[in-house]
């Protein structure tokens, strides 16, 4: 998404279909720089979006502002490849995209616009275009609005082959100060420009908004030609055409209006070909699910509605922006009460752990989605994930319900859920000889089914998550990766994560109940025993025969002590990690640890409320 303005930035700046917007960046410049810090980049791009296609006689839904700019790269995990446009690893059987990429090559934003491989074949095309567009949370609808609306204005560039042109931003000189793709061969722009080495515009009025790319793409028979960029488009078979659209730079010159290969698949694929001839017929159906689908593509790294800021956001409330009804606050002693009912049902602390982080844990700080403001892990699909402990998660739901019924407060599911981690947490540490107070914020509501998307809430089942020892085998990276794109997706930094998975750890709420790495004989008790025991050197530790376990053995005695997996024992491998970890361990850090886990366990907590 646009949110922290990466397109300024490495490597966004500098992919293949990013090409040659560094100048649309440098016309940017004079109004960012008259406005500051009052506008972000990231809002500033979009802005510019929504006023060229305004200026165009396009009406938008309207716009929200409140995107921040990032100024270091993201370390995001674009794919496996090491070179532009290359895909021979991402694809793990034919067909078979990795997940979670969307873009079926490394440096493309989605497909390859001459089709798979570039093979020109629009049925194929339409394939990897309901794939990458699908991963976007698109469907077949919005899918035709954007290509059909994106393609109804302005042009693609190849009037000059590859060899005109320079490297890209990143691998450019100095002096050109952070500008690319310099172009070599005749004026260097205009009627020689040079981008993809695809030539041409979809319409005869590229600059004005029209019906003309549906009314084109099905009143006319198409046949390829060769640019002179080398990439190959489609003009139509009917020659009286070829003069059709006025060129954009040479006065009197009119070309043929062009289709690409993934514009013919709105028209090949059946289902594709439906909606947009049903949007041909009904122009002004187009134009509502046009603008409604680029406000989404445009909007949705926003995350939720309390985020928007500015006069034109739109009334409607989308089903992609995760509604939440508002909820209301309960006092203190209210809560008070609550908890004790909550302790008095007969769950235990680490049922009440695993169900609250259940709920929390889904949020990403990528883009604002999830989190425990809603209570959707009552809902479909979150209710049934494996990390959720299905079974005992419907248990402790039914309980929290009766709770919530018998005790006639106004408190929400999501507040409940909360409210019950927090009553175990204060629990587990006065167990362990210590009073703490767990902050609690209510006004959270409860989402339903109605509210849901459920299938675009599937891409946020966690494959793997450190805290809860979970590891499933369709996790992209090792379980040490994912427990540092799990902690950045939940924002936290290295102390928090530390004791974050210490404490879950004494507090025995691995997913399925497994004993990997509660190195304690008090679990249940919010204690520093697992830091304790994890730099105890009297432990010696070894593989087990089963793989990604390992044995901690009394160096001595050679018993069997406890068993970890590596997200355990990298806090004692890792130097900065053990650093943290002896912190945590002395015999003066114990009360340290406590409160630094109710800090970070309250920010998780509290993570996706932005109305706070």
């Amino acid at each position: 998404g646009a949110d922290g303005g990466q397109h300024r930035l490495e490597p966004l700046n500098s992919w293949p279909d990013n090409a040659n917007l560094d100048k649309a960046k440098r016309l940017l410049w004079p109004v960012k720089q008259k406005y500051g810090r009052n506008v972000s980049w990231a809002d500033l791009m979009i802005l510019a979006g929504n006023v060229s296609l305004e200026s165009m006689g396009f009406e938008t839904l309207g716009f929200a502002g409140g995107r921040t700019d990032d100024f270091e790269s993201d370390l995001v995990y674009w794919g496996p490849e090491t070179k532009w446009l290359g895909n021979d690893k991402r694809y793990k059987k034919e067909g078979s995209l990795e997940k979670p990429l969307a873009a079926v090559q490394m440096g493309l934003i989605y497909v390859n616009p001459e089709g798979p491989g570039g093979n020109h074949d629009p049925v194929s095309a339409a394939n990897d275009i309901r794939l990458s567009f699908g991963r976007m949370a698109m469907n077949d609808e919005e899918i035709v609005a954007l290509i059909a609306g994106g393609h109804t204005l302005g042009k693609v560039h190849g009037a000059r082959k590859a060899d005109c042109i320079g490297p890209e931003p990143a691998a450019a000189p100095t002096e050109q100060q952070g500008l690319g793709w310099k172009n070599k061969c005749g004026k260097g722009h205009s009627e020689d420009t040079m981008t993809s080495g695809l030539e041409g515009a979809w319409t005869q009025t590229p600059t004005a908004w029209s019906i003309l790319y549906l009314d084109n793409l099905f009143r006319f028979d198409w046949k390829k030609q060769k640019s002179a960029g080398g990439g190959t488009v489609w003009v139509p078979t009917d020659e009286s055409m070829h003069t059709a659209v006025p060129d954009a730079h040479v006065e009197g010159k009119r070309n043929p209006p062009i289709m690409l290969t993934t514009d013919l698949s709105l028209k090949e694929d059946p289902a594709f070909r439906k909606i947009a001839e049903r949007f041909w017929k009904n122009p002004k159906e187009f134009d509502m699910a046009f603008a409604k689908a680029w406000f989404k593509l445009t909007h949705r790294d926003l995350g939720p509605r309390e985020r928007y800021v500015g006069s034109e956001i739109p009334d409607e409330v989308f089903i992609w922006q995760d509604p939440v009804p508002a909820g209301e606050a309960i006092s203190d002693g209210e809560a008070d009460k609550l908890k004790a009912q909550i302790m008095d049902s007969g769950l235990s602390v680490s049922e009440l752990i695993r169900a609250a982080w259940a709920s929390a844990s889904t949020y990403r700080g990528s883009d604002m989605r999830g989190g425990a403001n809603g209570s959707r892990i009552r809902l479909a699909p979150q209710k049934d994930w494996q990390a959720n402990d299905p079974e005992e998660l419907a248990k402790v739901l039914k309980k929290l319900e009766s709770i919530k019924k018998d005790s006639g407060s106004k408190v929400s599911m999501a507040d409940l859920i909360v409210l019950g981690g927090a009553a175990a947490i204060e629990k587990a540490a006065k167990d362990a000889g210590h009073e703490v107070k767990v902050p609690f914020r209510s006004g959270r509501g409860d989402a339903t089914a109605k509210m849901t998307d459920a299938e675009s809430f599937a891409v946020l089942e966690p494959r793997a998550d450190a805290f809860r020892n979970y590891y499933n085998e369709g996790a992209y990276g090792s379980p040490t990766d994912m427990l540092v794109e799990k902690s950045d997706l939940l924002t936290l930094t290295v102390p928090e994560m530390t004791a974050l998975l210490g404490g879950m750890r004494a507090l025995a709420a691995n997913a399925g109940g497994s004993k990997h790495g509660v190195f304690t004989d008090k679990p249940g008790h919010l204690s520093n025993d697992f830091f304790v025991n994890l730099l105890d050197i009297s432990t010696k530790w070894s593989p087990a025969k089963t793989e990604g376990i390992y044995e901690g053995r009394d160096r001595n005695s050679g018993k069997l002590k406890y068993t970890a997996t590596a997200v355990d024992l990298v806090f004692g491998s890792n130097s900065e990690l053990r650093a943290v970890s002896e912190v945590y361990a002395s015999q003066d850090g114990e009360k340290k640890f406590i409160d630094d886990f109710v800090k970070a366990w309250t920010k998780v907590m509290n993570n996706d409320r932005f109305d706070i």
